[in-house]
């Protein structure tokens, strides 16, 4: 398995395969860390952290010093051209002159993508708001494998800010693929964003279930549940349980709980985030010893706040520090694998994970942009060179989901480049949720954000715009 000059930005960028190959390379370095000085001799690594980062920025580095590379930096914003508004792109340039290979993570959501795209060197994404921690990913899939020996069939329940953590987002499509069942137990206002929910119930093969608190008795003892994501591990296995029934989901316990801390930088006001802490979830003895947690593997990507009692360190369950310490071997494998020095054979009798959907991609001129204001493509800086872009995912109604950040957004209003044919008389607009625009081909696809913008484009309101 050769990985050479490839990018990770999202954990959709690696196939099973692929992942199994590289967990298969990180055993063999774990085993004989000093023995892999050299791998990487004469290559440097940029290390480029715009947000605080200790675990990550810290075992990157190590990894490659590890494998005998070097490595150049940057960890402040206001230290770079980028406080000057040079944008990311020219940047990424600059520094892919410099370097083999860029670590980066950046508070803009995409910002990742945006770098990949111009540096002309393999990039990795360290977090991009968020969005995703692709590689946090393959470190938590390798503690699982470690210790429970598969993924497959496993419940993991993912617990807390399930709202703003990146590290969860790539870690629900990661485990959908890998056939574990995901139970998502969110803080009070911090379940799933919809567009992860919505990718994951449309994307993968399994049944997402929802739950309403009202569903589960008071007295059942069972932890709050928003959500089960049910992958069948045998035919028909979800024909003959269209009812997931959290009693059965949980009868043989939960085999991983992935505990988030609040992610305070990435809320809203003060206020907002001093309620939100009061009524956090958290992880403590206590909750340890109720049902479904006898055989639990206690997770956290780490820093902890007050949502993880430090009681429950010194309990054999409690991963988080192992976890960590996986990250060394990981990011070898990874960095390595990248940079073309090592290569692996892919093991046998599995096939590739399904490629991505290929989406069609609409990328018009058009007053639409995306609706995450923290996404790359909706700052100054970036706007000079990035052009909204986004792949259409569903005509029922018409939804796009941005290229960049994967947020979703529905337009209000729809018209065809075919139909008009350039004719001004037939030119006309309709609701973007009406039968008609289903009926419109993706290729010859117009989006307004208005009946002002459609009108100032000197189109006319058809039938179906009211």
């Amino acid at each position: 398995m050769k990985l050479t000059n490839r990018d990770l930005v999202t954990i959709d960028d690696l196939s099973n395969p692929e992942i199994k190959g590289l967990f298969s390379l990180a055993d063999e370095m774990a085993d004989a860390t000093s023995e892999q000085y050299g791998v990487c001799k004469g290559k440097i690594m940029a290390s480029l952290f715009f947000e605080p980062s200790t675990r990550t920025r810290l075992s990157f580095e190590a990894a490659m010093h590890r494998l005998g590379g070097r490595v150049i930096s940057a960890v402040d914003i206001g230290s770079t051209s980028l406080a000057k508004d040079e944008s990311i792109a020219d940047m990424a340039r600059v520094v892919g002159a410099y370097a083999d290979i860029i670590v980066i993570r950046h508070p803009w959501e995409g910002a990742a993508r945006v770098v990949a795209d111009y540096a002309g060197i393999p990039t990795i994404n360290a977090g991009d708001g968020g969005h995703e921690h692709p590689t946090q990913t393959l470190c938590d899939l390798y503690t699982i494998r470690k210790e429970r020996g598969t993924l497959r069939g496993l419940k993991i329940a993912l617990w807390g800010d399930l709202k703003h953590g990146r590290t969860v987002h790539s870690l629900i499509y990661a485990l959908a693929r890998f056939g574990a069942t995901i139970l998502f137990c969110p803080g009070r206002g911090l379940e799933l964003p919809e567009h992860v929910l919505k990718r994951l119930d449309t994307e993968y093969k399994g049944e997402l279930r929802r739950y309403d608190n009202r569903e589960q008795e008071p007295d059942s003892k069972l932890f709050p549940i928003d959500a089960v994501y049910m992958t069948p591990t045998s035919p028909h296995q979800l024909a003959m349980l269209p009812d997931i029934s959290l009693r059965v989901e949980l009868k043989e316990g939960v085999d991983a709980l992935y505990v988030t801390r609040l992610q305070r930088e990435r809320q809203a006001p003060a206020s907002d985030q001093k309620e939100l802490g009061k009524r956090y979830p958290v992880v403590d003895r206590r909750l340890l010893k109720g049902q479904g947690f006898e055989k639990t593997l206690v997770m956290h990507p780490l820093p902890r706040v007050d949502e993880l009692a430090c009681e429950v360190d010194s309990d054999p369950r409690s991963m988080y520090f192992k976890q960590a310490a996986y990250g060394m071997p990981v990011r070898m494998a990874l960095l390595s694998l990248l940079l073309g020095t090592k290569e692996v054979a892919l093991p046998e009798g599995h096939r590739s994970f399904a490629k991505k959907v290929q989406y069609p991609v609409y990328k018009r001129d058009s007053a639409v942009k995306c609706s995450n204001a923290k996404c790359v493509s909706n700052q100054a800086t970036e706007t000079k060179y990035i052009k909204p872009e986004f792949r259409v995912v569903s005509n029922k109604p018409v939804t796009l989901r941005c290229t960049y950040c994967d947020h979703e957004l529905r337009p209000g209003y729809v018209a065809s480049a075919e139909w008009h044919q350039g004719k001004l008389e037939n030119k006309k607009y309709h609701r973007a949720d009406s039968h008609w625009a289903r009926k419109i081909k993706p290729e010859n696809l117009i989006v307004f954000a208005s009946e002002e913008e459609a009108q100032a484009k000197q189109f006319r309101p058809g039938h179906y715009s009211r």
